[in-house]
């Protein structure tokens, strides 16, 4: 019994502390409308690219960014894995084809892309080797 709370317990503790990253890009358009929220657009290659895995494991997941988040910004990864087992389904690889086309025309990897509530760029960046509390700021001073 005590084996099974614990389980529990854990799931529970760990989807409170995971950000959500919209799963198609029109849900986090109308999220960040709704909100009045900006759009944190990432394009990555989650199984081939260097600093698109550091970017999300150094930032990303950081406590300070999952909280900045919450309070700011709609997230939205446009991901271009090249394994086969990672491989998109064909509507959302052709979502991603099409944002790249509008946002990210020079392949860039990581590139992020701070839009507004209208999807207007207002700013972007890529891996920075800053500190979870550094790369926040940076993207706040994208915000005036």
């Amino acid at each position: 019994m005590k084996k099974v709370f614990f389980l529990v317990f854990m799931m529970v503790a760990l989807s409170l502390s995971a950000q959500k990253w919209e799963d198609s890009y029109q849900d986090a358009v109308v999220l960040a409308k709704k909100e009045n929220k900006n759009l944190l657009l990432v394009f990555a290659g989650s199984d081939w690219c260097g600093p698109c895995i550091k970017l999300d494991k150094t930032i990303w997941q950081s406590e300070d960014f999952k909280k900045f988040a919450e309070a700011h910004l709609v997230l939205y990864k446009a991901d271009f894995p090249r394994k086969k087992a990672n491989k998109l389904n064909k509507e959302l690889a052709l979502q991603n084809n099409n944002l790249a086309e509008r946002y990210n025309s020079n392949g860039h990897f990581p590139l992020v892309v701070l839009l507004n509530e209208e999807e207007k760029v207002i700013g972007k960046t890529g891996y920075l080797k800053l500190s979870p509390t550094e790369y926040i700021t940076h993207l706040k001073s994208m915000f005036e």
